[in-house]
């Protein structure tokens, strides 16, 4: 288990008359190798949560240990904790300040006192695994690079950093389609080839059931559901309920089953609707 949040508790404004409750009695397991996929209304309480995982903010009541670290204790080494999980936010390019993607990146590797070759090893690692060329871009001014290009900068920014959770607060928000698939393809790549534990928050049905194996589920500052992903999905009545749905592709099979037509409805993705549909389509031709 790499962060444990137990009976976590945040209250905004606590003791005013504009005191909000954030998260109610959090707990949550996240194992080594998840890919979890954080989800819930705005206001639900998903972004107060991510904060408290690298130490950003601190429990008003409740823990929150991180790979052996408890962050509510006086003398928790929040430098470490921020080692071990890296935070990236929405539209991180923002955060964008040197004069070059190679200094952008280095900045906190250099900060960790690591040597030129360290450094320039986890640059040129860290922009690979986010789709970007060493030798043809490290030397270009990140404000030079399209939207999608910046984000992914960022990005690799807080990989070079080396962490072993990467937590990313809607990575796609604000970029057009080609954007989109650009920093999805890189995440899903950098999952699959670094076994990285990452948390994806995010308001795509579509991009959740695309990428993940878990799903958490907030509202009103609790977890209200939590599982595997298509476990989750199987339960649209109860998602509804808390504001949300499930993704078209499911939406549509789960209609087309309800014509009369025998088909396995919980698919999550467009390439499994695909395969199941083909398959129905040559059983009922060989009926």
């Amino acid at each position: 288990m790499i962060i444990k949040l137990e009976n976590l508790n945040y209250i905004y404004n606590p003791n005013t008359p504009f005191k909000k409750i954030a998260l109610d009695n959090v707990n949550l397991d996240i194992d080594e190798g998840d890919f979890i996929g954080l989800i819930g209304h705005t206001g639900s309480g998903k972004s107060t949560l991510v904060q408290h995982l690298n130490g950003l903010i601190k429990p008003t009541s409740g823990r929150v240990i991180v790979d052996g670290i408890d962050i509510s204790a006086e003398d928790s080494n929040l430098r470490e904790v921020r080692q071990k999980v890296g935070l990236v936010f929405q539209y991180p390019e923002h955060q964008l300040f040197e004069e070059n993607i190679y200094k952008d990146i280095a900045f906190g590797p250099k900060n960790l006192g690591l040597d030129d070759d360290e450094v320039e090893l986890r640059v040129k690692k860290a922009m690979e695994s986010v789709g970007l060329n060493f030798i043809e871009l490290k030397d270009r001014s990140p404000f030079e690079l399209s939207g999608g290009q910046k984000r992914r900068v960022a990005i690799a920014g807080v990989l070079a950093m080396q962490p072993k959770v990467l937590v990313l607060d809607e990575p796609t928000a604000g970029l057009d389609p080609r954007g989109r698939d650009d920093i999805l393809g890189g995440i899903k790549r950098l999952y699959k080839e670094e076994g990285i534990t990452i948390i994806l928050v995010s308001h795509s049905m579509e991009d959740i059931a695309r990428l993940v194996n878990k799903i958490v589920a907030m509202h009103n500052g609790k977890i209200a559901m939590k599982g595997e992903a298509r476990e989750v999905f199987k339960q649209p009545e109860k998602l509804e309920e808390l504001g949300l749905g499930i993704p078209q592709i499911t939406s549509f099979m789960k209609k087309y089953k309800m014509k009369g037509n025998p088909i396995n409805d919980v698919v999550l993705t467009v390439e499994e609707a695909k395969e199941e549909l083909i398959n129905y389509l040559r059983r009922k031709g060989n009926a």
